[in-house]
């Protein structure tokens, strides 16, 4: 499967080629692949599933703009994470359980800044809720890259000891 996601995508690279790296590449169609379906499924959630309704949980009540971004998440996590690994960055010597841990450290930020533009952009700004995932998940995206490429899946790197 992994082999014929690569090929797929380098298929289409060429006329890209003059723009940017294979592995900017790679990144913008894993990363917009996941980032769209994110946003169906969140669509999906929302409007379907969640039926524009709260949420009503033993403890806890849930706006369904939260709700629909949870189960999302719960889709699109596990997606990523391997198509960064093993599609995007598959030559970094960090070992598999650093970059899932740096990985998870990402996402957890990722998560609060939806959370916050979220929350902004409906009850504050009266955004309809897949206007406002859009313009969250635009915002996310550009500190998602540069977190990855910067930090995630960076090669580790060996430091000489100067005497």
């Amino acid at each position: 499967m992994k082999d014929l996601i690569i090929n797929t995508i380098d298929f289409f690279y060429p006329p890209f080629r003059t723009l940017m790296d294979k592995k900017s590449f790679r990144y913008l169609a894993c990363g917009g692949g996941n980032t769209l379906l994110d946003i169906f499924i969140y669509f999906i959630s929302y409007n379907f599933i969640l039926d524009k309704k709260m949420v009503e949980l033993p403890f806890v009540t849930i706006s369904p703009h939260i709700g629909a971004f949870i189960i999302a998440f719960c889709v699109t996590f596990p997606i990523g994470f391997m198509l960064m690994r093993n599609v995007v960055f598959p030559d970094s010597t960090v070992r598999g359980r650093i970059q899932l841990v740096r990985y998870l450290m990402m996402v957890a930020v990722c998560i609060l800044l939806n959370y916050i533009f979220l929350k902004l952009f409906v009850e504050q700004f009266n955004f309809y809720p897949t206007v406002a995932k859009i313009l969250t998940t635009c915002i996310v995206v550009v500190f998602s890259y540069l977190t990855q490429r910067h930090f995630t899946f960076k090669a580790a790197t060996v430091k000489s000891l100067d005497r």
